[in-house]
């Protein structure tokens, strides 16, 4: 099994999942923007992604794409991934966006991989609650400008997902209103240290930017 890793708390969840359903995870799979320096979701360093891989004693595999050119470069990754690894399956952390689905199922089904997604339709505040309660530490790396840079570079816990509900923002950010890294849960061998960083706005959201 591959897993489509964002190195955010849902693709760790849904990975922690995929394998006490038995699964045997053999490599992540994440794409980084044009430039192969940051993940084309979070706008993660490559170098913090390896951390996490590292953690888990998983190889990283990676590819630079534009969003024009990310479906066809999102399926021959795959394809060689799986090829290198000799996996049958891929597992994603959505959680009810039927179009997203669709999408994974075609690419997946292009690179003749079968689509896992165990987090599928489970209630989206139980859902963010077992994160915390199985052993995921996450901050938030992204957000909107509803949310702001206030938001940015807080742990997730009880009083955040309150304060999430009291803006009128999703708890697990599935329609993208904020974005996390993962830096601490039971696949890790030991934390994942996250550096001093600073706030940048690029269009209407807001990011880390980290220092290496």
């Amino acid at each position: 099994m591959i897993a489509s890793w964002s190195g955010g708390k849902d693709s760790c969840f849904a990975l922690m999942q995929a394998i006490q359903q038995g699964h045997s995870p053999v490599a992540l799979l994440n794409v980084l923007n044009e430039n192969g320096r940051i993940s084309r979701s979070h706008g993660l360093p490559e170098w913090l992604l390896q951390q996490q891989a590292q953690a888990m004693d998983l190889p990283l595999h990676t590819v630079a794409s534009s969003w024009e050119q990310y479906e066809q470069n999102f399926i021959t990754a795959l394809q060689n991934t799986a090829a290198t690894h000799a996996a049958q399956a891929v597992v994603f952390g959505d959680i009810d966006l039927q179009p997203h689905r669709d999408w994974e199922e075609k690419v997946c089904a292009a690179a003749g991989l079968k689509a896992l997604l165990p987090l599928w339709q489970q209630e989206r505040k139980t859902l963010v609650h077992r994160m915390l309660q199985e052993g995921i530490r996450c901050m938030i790396v992204s957000c909107n400008s509803h949310l702001g840079e206030s938001f940015l570079g807080r742990m997730m816990d009880d009083a955040l997902i309150a304060e999430l509900e009291e803006k009128g923002v999703d708890v697990c950010g599935e329609n993208g209103e904020f974005h996390t890294v993962v830096t601490d849960c039971p696949l890790f061998a030991a934390p994942v240290s996250v550096p001093a960083f600073t706030k940048l706005k690029h269009e209407d959201y807001w990011f880390l930017q980290m220092e290496v």
